[in-house]
């Protein structure tokens, strides 16, 4: 059996790193992560065990020995989230896989590490005056009708149908005029149908009425204000500026408001397997994140009314 050889661990980070930017043409703020979390993790190492790191010793390393970095990140002078933590022993993962075939450096402890679990965050919905005050606004800066009207029927996409920003974006002079439902490819290449009600149907008529612009078929509908393709961050700026205005929280986003057809949905009574239709979701597990936050605000509106709360 050949011995594992004593190179320094330091030297063979350095050729893990050139291999990612070179073989693999990870971006550099790729590669840079990668240093950063691995220098920091030999590091750990090298003054845990008090002498310096080279393969045999991380072919060695035992499972108290990773449980001693994770537990230095979660408890350290700068703590780390569990998701942090979890991307960091990704990164460690994915250099020992690395060392297995450069030169057959195996770790059995490694495979046993489990990670903080992170905490899945619930969706942030607006209120249903709030979705209406920001669609109904359209935009502050004074800009001309179209370009109001062009805001209006993005915004209206997004909470009236739960339409993706870049969904919205995506429609074409193929899809007009807009029928009673629509069909849309989402992520992962998933097709749904989605009703379109007769208030989106009229926000994008007149949008259409005002624009400047001719809109070919394979072309999309909305336009930047010299005519290009309209850019999710045009609409996500101006919804920043909007949001100040009408005092919304700054959860208040184009995304937010795909939360909000979906919660406001479950709260006037649709089911879950509907909405996960409308949703795109391929799993029922993500669409039901939508129930969780119905329930907080129930306990909410509880703990403020009860005489006894």
């Amino acid at each position: 059996m050949t011995a594992t050889p004593k190179i320094p661990a330091q030297e063979t980070l350095d050729i893990f790193l050139i291999h990612l930017s070179g073989e693999r043409r990870l971006s550099d703020k790729t590669v840079e992560a990668y240093q950063r979390d691995l220098s920091a993790f030999l590091g750990f190492i090298e003054s845990h065990l008090e002498t310096s790191v080279n393969l045999q010793i991380l072919a060695a390393l035992k499972p108290p020995d990773f449980r001693a970095y994770l537990a230095y990140k979660r408890r350290g002078d700068a703590p780390l989230s569990p998701a942090s933590i979890q991307r960091q022993l990704s990164a460690i993962r994915t250099f020992y896989r690395y060392l297995e075939r450069r030169w057959d450096v195996k770790n059995a402890a490694l495979p046993l590490i489990k990670g903080p679990r992170p905490k899945r965050s619930l969706p942030k919905p607006l209120s249903i005056s709030g979705a209406k005050d920001l669609i109904a606004e359209g935009t502050l800066t004074g800009s001309e009708p179209w370009i109001d009207a062009r805001n209006i029927a993005v915004l209206t996409l997004c909470y009236g149908a739960g339409l993706r920003i870049s969904e919205a974006l995506g429609l074409t002079g193929a899809d007009l005029p807009l029928a009673s439902s629509l069909a849309l490819t989402g992520k992962g290449g998933k097709t749904r149908l989605v009703p379109i009600l007769p208030a989106i149907r009229a926000a994008v008529e007149k949008y259409m009425r005002l624009t400047p612009f001719s809109v070919p078929l394979d072309k999309p509908i909305f336009r930047g204000a010299r005519g290009g393709a309209l850019r999710p961050e045009i609409i996500q700026k101006e919804v920043r500026i909007l949001r100040g205005a009408l005092g919304l929280p700054e959860t208040a986003t184009p995304h937010a408001l795909r939360h909000s057809f979906a919660t406001h949905l479950l709260a006037g009574g649709g089911d879950l397997r509907t909405i996960q239709q409308l949703l795109g979701h391929a799993s029922l597990s993500t669409t039901q994140r939508y129930t969780e936050v119905d329930a907080a605000a129930l306990m909410k509106i509880h703990k403020a009314a009860h005489p006894r709360a």
